[in-house]
């Protein structure tokens, strides 16, 4: 049988399946769902709850944030990774930093989900306090040497990484969660430098998400709502050809195009192959409505977003978490 995949992923309120929940994980235009710190308890809760999501869709991809530092839903039970840019200042932060690929993934696995939307490909200029140490760094080189690291180690662990937020969200200061960033910057000057790990890393990632900032020399629009961004540059020049996920559709952000409906129908025009329409059902609903409406088409390529092999429970007492475990704390980056 061939695995569909709808074009929207939404998040649900509690801890398990309400009846309203499966209702509309049923609609097959709903291709994944998201988890948030309020969806989690443990480790046995997650596999549960992510065991009854499949028992009604087992097609669809379960997603959450787990990059470490500030950004890590998954918290009890849960090794408390380091934020990235904390990785930089050590002499073996590759190293390091392929650790924390590995240990994120093999644990977010573990509990039946499929990905978690990282590495954060962002720069750290120093300007945008929502991005600040997630980065990995403000230098583009050792930033790329990094989150290639990274990826290596998810991609050993069984899960494809997601770059985030193309082309950059490091220099605008407003939060795309409550406002409308801006970067007044020339194409020339992103390309310089917000965009070699975007480049450099193409081929390793398997998705990107762009990021809710208007780029006004380069177009009017949101990154994510954008032709010249995603159809002209992401993939054009930078000859991605992997999976386009919105950012949450419900941000700030993403608010000037209107509501939940032209939002998703505006990103998937301009090239998303998923929206996410996140805390807020009422939108998720209507862009189900406009999904429904516009009869869009199963986005081609998510498959390769499936976890490959899910982890074994008994992942602690495997000889290459107890290495991981031993060098990052060795370098005082975990408990």
């Amino acid at each position: 049988m061939t695995t569909l995949f709808g074009s929207l992923m939404l998040d649900i309120h509690g801890t398990w399946l309400t009846a309203e929940d499966r209702r509309i994980l049923r609609q097959p235009e709903v291709g994944g769902l998201i988890l948030f710190a309020r969806n989690i308890e443990d480790p046995r809760q997650v596999r549960e709850l992510c065991a009854s999501i499949r028992a009604v869709r087992p097609d669809l991809l379960l997603a959450v944030d787990q990059e470490g530092g500030r950004v890590q839903r998954l918290r009890n039970g849960f090794v408390r990774l380091p934020a990235m840019r904390a990785l930089a200042d050590n002499d073996n932060a590759e190293q390091l930093a392929e650790h924390c690929g590995w240990l994120m993934a093999t644990e977010v696995l573990a509990v039946g989900l499929d990905l978690s939307f990282a590495p954060v490909l962002d720069l750290d200029h120093q300007r945008s306090a929502v991005v600040g140490s997630r980065s990995f760094e403000g230098d583009a080189e050792l930033a790329t040497r990094l989150a290639g690291a990274f990826i290596r180690g998810m991609d050993a662990a069984g899960m494809a990484a997601t770059g985030k937020h193309f082309p950059g969200h490091g220099w605008a200061e407003a939060d795309s969660h409550v406002a409308i960033p801006v970067d007044e910057r020339s194409l020339d000057e992103i390309r310089a430098r917000d965009l070699v790990p975007f480049k450099r890393l193409s081929q390793q990632l398997a998705a990107v998400m762009p990021a809710h900032v208007i780029y006004p020399q380069v177009d009017a629009g949101p990154a994510g709502f954008s032709r010249r961004w995603l159809q002209d540059i992401l993939r054009g020049e930078l000859g991605f050809d992997g999976v386009i996920f919105s950012d949450d559709l419900s941000m700030a952000g993403a608010h000037v195009v209107g509501d939940a409906a032209s939002r998703i129908e505006a990103a998937l025009n301009a090239g998303c192959d998923m929206g996410l329409v996140c805390n807020d059902r009422a939108s998720a609903e209507l862009a189900l409505g406009a999904l429904q409406r516009l009869k869009v088409q199963p986005p081609k390529g998510l498959a390769r977003m499936r976890g490959r092999g899910f982890a074994r429970t008994d992942y602690r007492e495997q000889p290459r978490w107890l290495q991981a475990v031993a060098a990052l704390r060795a370098a005082q980056l975990i408990d």
